[in-house]
């Protein structure tokens, strides 16, 4: 690349971040295409139908593979085979096309279609974080970004303890992965529903992300930046605590004050 400073001009290398499609079949059937950074894509697929709701957990999944091909990137498909009776997902699950790294609802009907229920029930959670402890868990998010140190370029998602201790932190070009992917490893490691945890968004919190924190039980949601309207009316129907702009010593809680202590 070239860099450009006031009046220098210099040829200098960069590191950028991965962005490579996946698409995720189940039973040899396409269901979706996402753009995400390579990597962890197990947890990616586990966590995508688990909060669209077309799982309940990894007992309903026999296996997950690569279909490397003559007509397909290697390590850029992958199938989902089901356990034994349990229901593939329906045709119009499917989505009509490429999801991208800045949406996650790409391709959804209608509103309604995204209210996933969860079977997991977080208003009666009795989580209590510190409001100084939520302060310092950007940084600790910051610190453990490894990726993110390299290229500048990529959200994360970070599942901390009630004490604040980081339990799992994934990184991807979208939010919505990073989301799947923590909640992937949660599932695949029989850690669900994720009782008194908090996750912690490095940029906004959307409808979505609510939607798929409360598919994996967590109680409370927090992110560096704004809540959307729709974000903040789902958390507070659901019972669920929703932080936004939690920067340095100040936070804004739209959903579910009492957890915050």
């Amino acid at each position: 690349m070239t860099r450009i400073a006031e009046n220098s001009r210099e040829i200098r290398f960069d590191s950028l971040v991965a962005e490579e499609p996946l698409e995720i079949r189940v039973a040899g059937r396409s269901l979706a295409v996402t753009m995400r950074t390579p990597g962890n894509d197990f947890e990616l697929a586990t966590g995508f139908l688990l909060t669209e709701g077309l799982i309940t957990g990894t007992a309903d999944v026999a296996t997950i593979s690569y279909c490397p091909g003559p007509d397909v990137q290697a390590f850029n498909v992958l199938d989902v085979a089901l356990a034994p009776g349990v229901v593939p997902p329906p045709t119009q699950a499917a989505r009509p096309f490429v999801t991208t790294s800045s949406c996650g609802l790409c391709g959804k009907a209608s509103i309604d279609s995204v209210r996933s229920k969860s079977v997991f029930e977080v208003a009666s959670d009795p989580l209590r974080v510190g409001a100084s402890v939520l302060c310092t868990l950007p940084g600790r998010l910051r610190e453990a970004q490894t990726v993110f140190e390299r290229t500048g370029g990529l959200h994360a998602a970070g599942l901390f303890d009630a004490e604040g201790g980081l339990v799992c932190l994934r990184e991807d070009v979208g939010r919505h992965n990073a989301f799947d992917k923590v909640i992937g490893w949660a599932a695949m490691n029989e850690r669900l529903p994720l009782r008194r945890h908090v996750l912690l968004a490095s940029g906004r919190a959307s409808f979505e992300l609510v939607q798929k924190a409360l598919m994996a039980g967590v109680p409370l949601l927090a992110a560096v930046s704004a809540p959307s309207n729709l974000a903040a009316e789902l958390a507070e129907e659901a019972g669920m605590t929703l932080v936004g702009f939690l920067r340095g010593a100040t936070m804004n809680v739209y959903a579910g004050a009492e957890r915050v202590v």
